[in-house]
């Protein structure tokens, strides 16, 4: 996992940020994949090193409802396209991560609409969660409740083949790792008999499991994922900003401590999911949101839109995600002005991590806590370094790091 290890993630939804249509015919399919070679030298500039993509494979609506993973989505192009993405990411030093989807299909995917045609003996009726027997014929079973989200079987040998080819077909075209779509889902066990394979063929490919609630170490532990998305800390992080209640933010960190004894969680303020830290803290505490999360352990994402202040709020609705899914420029010059200031503290801030690449497996020590104040320490593994970081919430929003001698290294005032 030592690659990994000195990665800052970009992450981005190339439907919504290459401007795809999401629940509409698409009048004009083409090479959409293409505009993000005009955002590389940007991604290098912000400081990241890898791009985190959310589903490119071909899909009924918002790519979470595939209905082929060995296909590049026609709205976004065709393997060429792909291809050149990933020499642009090569070519500049950055690793590539897909998301995959391995939970559940969409409703119109070909396979299951032939398992469904087929019967419960047929060839790929084994791929899917299907009650042969229920009243009315066959009921598939859904995903969360969605209705237009068919679940695996993940209880099938055929299911673990196929997510093996799928993972592996991608892997030997150039990317570096799986962001694993809802592996809270899935029994951990499934993922123990993958994953091993996967690896045997890609030894240094890295496993990032979304996992929402429960046991995280228990699920690294049993499933075999190098690590889960770490919402604990994401959730601490903008409710203690928003509440000024830094308790809230202490007793996650002591919480992120233990975790980091057993792998190296992976760190967000914000991502596809969920409604934009801009939005839910201010520009001022936005910044704040960032100085946490470069100063403590973790493999760091930036969500793109983010490090330019972009605002957006998710809904519980149909398109409910749009907002903070948005369409790009067609190059960084395009980008509004007002959202300078952040970029730089982003830059600012990723830079300081870099100098300081002890910080992906810091722990943090509390020095004072309230309501509205909090210092800690994040110190090394090895106890031979330190920054000390203090947040000040009680006007304006103050963040200061200082280095292992005192000295103040970075100071962000509203």
């Amino acid at each position: 996992m030592a690659w990994v290890e000195h990665t800052i993630w970009w992450q981005v939804y190339p439907l919504g940020f290459c401007g795809a249509p999401i629940r509409d015919a698409d009048p004009t399919p083409g090479p959409r994949l293409r505009r993000l070679l005009a955002w590389l030298d940007y991604a290098v500039e912000l400081g990241a090193n890898g791009l985190i993509l959310g589903p490119v494979f071909a899909a009924q609506t918002h790519g979470y409802d595939s209905l082929d993973q060995f296909r590049i989505d026609p709205r976004l192009g065709g393997d060429q396209d792909f291809d050149d993405l990933v020499a642009g990411c090569r070519a500049r030093g950055l690793r590539v991560v897909l998301d995959g989807v391995f939970s559940h299909v969409g409703r119109d995917h070909p396979d299951l609409v032939r398992a469904l045609r087929e019967g419960p003996d047929g060839g790929t009726a084994q791929l899917f969660d299907i009650d042969w027997d229920a009243a009315g014929g066959p009921a598939p079973r859904v995903f969360e409740g969605h209705d237009g989200l068919v679940r695996f079987d993940h209880r099938s040998p055929q299911t673990v083949d196929y997510v093996v080819r799928v993972m592996t077909h991608w892997l030997d075209r150039g990317i570096d790792g799986w962001r694993l779509d809802a592996a809270y889902s899935v029994d951990a066990g499934f993922w123990a008999q993958v994953l091993p394979r996967v690896r045997a063929r890609h030894p240094d490919a890295w496993f990032l499991g979304e996992v929402i609630h429960g046991d995280y170490s228990a699920f690294v532990d049993e499933s075999g994922v190098d690590t889960v998305t770490q919402y604990e800390l994401w959730k601490a992080i903008w409710s203690s900003i928003v509440d000024q209640n830094l308790f809230e933010l202490d007793w996650a960190l002591t919480r992120h401590n233990d975790f980091l004894q057993r792998f190296t969680p992976q760190t967000f303020v914000g991502n596809h999911d969920v409604t934009r830290i801009a939005s839910l803290v201010g520009p001022a505490g936005a910044v704040a949101a960032l100085a946490v999360l470069m100063t403590v352990g973790g493999i760091p994402s930036v969500y793109s839109g983010d490090e330019q202040g972009f605002s957006g709020v998710k809904e519980e609705r149909i398109g409910g995600d749009d907002a903070v899914r948005p369409a790009f420029p067609d190059t960084p010059a395009g980008l509004a002005p007002w959202g300078a200031e952040i970029h730089r503290a982003h830059q600012d801030l990723i830079g300081l991590r870099r100098r300081h690449p002890w910080l992906t497996t810091a722990t943090t020590e509390a020095l004072a806590v309230e309501n509205a104040r909090y210092s800690y320490r994040a110190g090394s593994r090895d106890g031979t370094s330190h920054l000390d970081v203090a947040l000040d919430l009680t006007a304006e929003a103050v963040v200061t790091i200082f280095d292992g001698l005192g000295q103040v290294l970075w100071r962000h005032r509203a």
